[in-house]
């Protein structure tokens, strides 16, 4: 037997377990997707703090490492690509990156393959063991670098060379090698304690949003605008026509029908009986000008087709939540309240966003402001939340 309430309806008992599961729903990809970000973070925390590579990984290797020189690195089925039109890289950076772009396996525009071989990353330098020769990049004569965002390329410029170029890897072996490359070149400069100490301030920003599991909800939270398709949407929708509507009756002018006039000036006096109250005198009615419309007189009705606002709290539209977002300026939101997916739609895998608070154009909202690939999924970037 269907349990009810006091009423004896069973409605508020199906609204609480739908709204339960799809929050439990929500929870369960978020704390998904922070824990597979967790896991990786702590992975390259490690590997920072104890990978220092080997002399032994370079026996058998047709090169010759230098004293003092270690391999990080080894990748047979990389690519040499170069620039066909000169190019100024940015300088290389110390950015740990640990959840890399969805990359395909294309060539960019204006990047060229010029040979094909053997990678090899140590902590002196970045080789190639090519069939058409050895090309290498030393970390002391670096002047820029740039992975490319949407392609497995990165680009590099040296000192001693005028044409930019790199390596196209493997997509899967693109994250691994940028990671590597970037403890390389901190090695070089006498810098890994600095990608150490960002790991670890990445931790520390990660644990401090790890969504919390949603309290349960109770048939007597449920609202009478539960009722409604759609919501307290339906009901915002109709207050606010409530308010429109008479507005715009107000402003337009009452309809008159041809003739009426002489119609009351048509229609005889009694004589048999008293004569009524008058109302208006049995004469033709011709109508007056109608008044006349100045725009010297602002304070007079609104004009045609602006509905005045309701009285409401000032959100521009954002949907109604108890931490003041709204779409009218102000900051920002990088860091939004853990409670948010029980007010807004959020995308799946919402707290693995890298960015600040939007809306998409499918009405979900995503932690991927600023990013290039923003609501990717969701018909794409509509507006920024802020607060």
């Amino acid at each position: 037997m269907a349990m009810t309430d006091s009423t004896g309806s069973t409605w508020r008992y199906r609204w609480a377990h739908r709204q339960n599961d799809r929050r439990q729903r929500a929870f369960r990809a978020a704390d998904d997707a922070w824990r597979r970000r967790d896991d990786e973070l702590r992975r390259l925390r490690t590997l920072a703090g104890s990978f220092h590579g080997s002399t032994e990984a370079g026996a058998g290797l047709p090169m010759e490492l230098a004293p003092g020189e270690v391999v990080f690195w080894t990748l047979p089925a990389a690519q040499l690509v170069e620039v066909r039109h000169t190019a100024v890289l940015p300088a290389p950076e110390l950015t740990v990156d640990p959840e890399p772009p969805m990359l395909r396996p294309r060539r960019p525009e204006g990047v060229k393959v010029a040979d094909a071989g053997l990678a090899v990353l140590t902590n002196r330098r970045l080789v190639l063991l090519g069939g058409r020769g050895r090309r290498d990049w030393t970390y002391g004569r670096m002047t820029g670098l740039s992975h490319d965002p949407g392609a497995p390329v990165t680009l590099i410029q040296v000192l001693d060379r005028r044409r930019t170029s790199g390596l196209l890897l493997p997509t899967g072996a693109v994250a691994d090698f940028r990671f590597k490359l970037t403890l390389a070149f901190a090695d070089a400069i006498e810098q890994r304690a600095a990608v150490v100490a960002q790991l670890d301030e990445l931790i520390a920003e990660h644990d401090a949003v790890r969504p919390a599991r949603p309290a349960v909800l109770t048939p007597a939270q449920a609202r009478v605008t539960a009722l409604l398709p759609g919501g307290r949407r339906t009901v915002a929708v109709g207050a606010a026509l409530a308010l429109i509507v008479p507005a715009m009756l107000f402003e337009s002018d009452p309809p008159v029908r041809p003739g009426s006039e002489l119609a009351s000036a048509a229609t005889p006096v009694a004589t048999a009986t008293p004569a009524p109250p008058p109302i208006a005198p049995a004469v033709q009615v011709k109508p007056g000008p109608k008044p006349q419309r100045t725009r010297t007189a602002p304070t007079t009705t609104p004009s045609r087709g602006i509905a005045p606002q309701p009285a409401a709290e000032r959100r521009c539209g954002a949907p109604a939540n108890p931490y003041g977002y709204d779409f009218c300026g102000g900051t920002r939101i990088r860091k939004p309240d853990a409670g948010i997916c029980d007010w807004f739609g959020c995308v799946p895998g919402f707290w693995s966003g890298r960015g600040w608070l939007v809306q998409c154009r499918d009405g979900t909202v995503s932690l991927t402001g600023g990013q290039r690939e923003s609501c990717a999924g969701h018909q794409g970037f509509r507006r920024t939340f802020w607060t």
